[in-house]
């Protein structure tokens, strides 16, 4: 096992760590980053040696495609070959929502390897509205593959403290880049032309550009697929998971808790009249939005207080769902996917 460092990015050390970051990945090798949504673990795109470096990190199988980040929408043709018939609204979308959490999944073209879009003839791209991550790829002069920079199936990194956690001695670098802004993986979308109406707009997984963002572009579906061979990252049933058991009930009367079992409790906001708070005696609760409930701070929060759950010696996290509006489409989409028991 190799020893992992870590470079600040703070303002007086950001073109240092920009430099190193982009000759390790010019090198072939693998360097997590921070994003505006979680950490990624960072490969040159068109380098397929250094993707597979990736997919060994991560233990992540070679059938769960990964996201293509550019760093302008001028290197969108380098990796995708937009079709004519969706290429206004995807103008409008990258104008609207670029730099930013918004991924569309168009065809690939060929200096795309396979190993990137797991044999699939679609690739997820975005730019990303993160500084340090855009001035990576800039000086790099290439896109960038990344996936978030976690074990696969664990819970999702938003600092480098949690990159180290899951990732300490498997890859050679991470740059710290303070605390991720979002804190939810970007919304990825499929678009499909109509005639003489609107595109239509799939939403294939939830992220923090929600649908009512997204209504004035199109008519926008959300597609629950839930999947073992995914398309786009972010479909597999179990996802997002801590180590301990996390577990999701219709109403708070419905948890049974079992004998001598420790429990925790993720809520939402900390408001009995929710019905949580007082279901259970809790070893620890923990709060997305406390006080307030505001989905955008549970967004943020969500990870880091998963991750704090997980490491309270509990025999398992009970998860109260926020309400299912706006970015609460993605939370609960996050929770679903956290609970789900993975295959065997």
């Amino acid at each position: 096992m190799s020893e992992t460092r870590i470079l600040s990015a703070d303002e007086e050390e950001m073109e240092d760590a920009v430099r190193e970051a982009a000759n390790l990945l010019d090198a072939g090798e693998v360097v997590a980053v921070p994003t505006e949504t979680v950490y990624g673990l960072a490969a040159d795109a068109f380098n397929a040696d250094a993707v597979a470096k990736v997919f060994a990190a991560k233990e992540r199988p070679e059938f769960d495609p990964l996201i293509v980040h550019i760093a302008s929408f001028k290197e969108l043709e380098d990796v995708a070959a937009v079709p004519e018939d969706i290429a206004p609204v995807v103008k409008s979308l990258a104008g609207a929502f670029w730099p930013g959490p918004l991924t569309l999944v168009l065809p690939k073209t060929a200096r795309v390897p396979d190993l990137v879009t797991s044999g699939l003839p679609t690739v997820a791209v975005r730019q990303s509205g993160n500084l340090i991550f855009r001035a990576i790829g800039k000086q790099l002069g290439r896109p960038i593959a990344a996936p978030s920079a976690n074990r696969f199936g664990r819970i999702s990194p938003t600092s480098a403290s949690a990159v180290e956690k899951e990732l300490g001695g498997r890859i050679p670098l991470i740059v710290d880049g303070g605390a991720c802004r979002d804190g939810l993986e970007s919304t990825i979308i499929a678009i499909e032309p109509r005639e003489d109406k609107k595109p239509l707009i799939r939403i294939l997984r939830a992220g923090p550009v929600t649908k009512e963002d997204l209504q004035k572009y199109g008519k926008v579906v959300i597609e629950k697929r839930i999947t073992d061979r995914p398309d786009v990252p972010g479909q597999l049933e179990s996802h997002y998971a801590p180590v301990t058991p996390l577990l999701m009930f219709a109403k708070p009367q419905d948890f049974v808790p079992e004998p001598g079992k420790k429990y925790g409790l993720l809520s939402y906001r900390g408001d009995p009249k929710a019905g949580y708070i007082d279901a259970h005696d809790w070893e620890v609760v923990e709060e997305l939005s406390p006080g307030s409930g505001k989905l955008m701070e549970a967004a943020v929060r969500l990870f880091y207080v998963m991750r704090s759950l997980d490491e309270a010696g509990l025999d398992a996290i009970v998860a109260e769902p926020v309400s299912e509006t706006g970015l609460g489409v993605a939370i609960n989409d996050r929770l679903r996917r956290a609970s789900a028991k993975p295959a065997d």
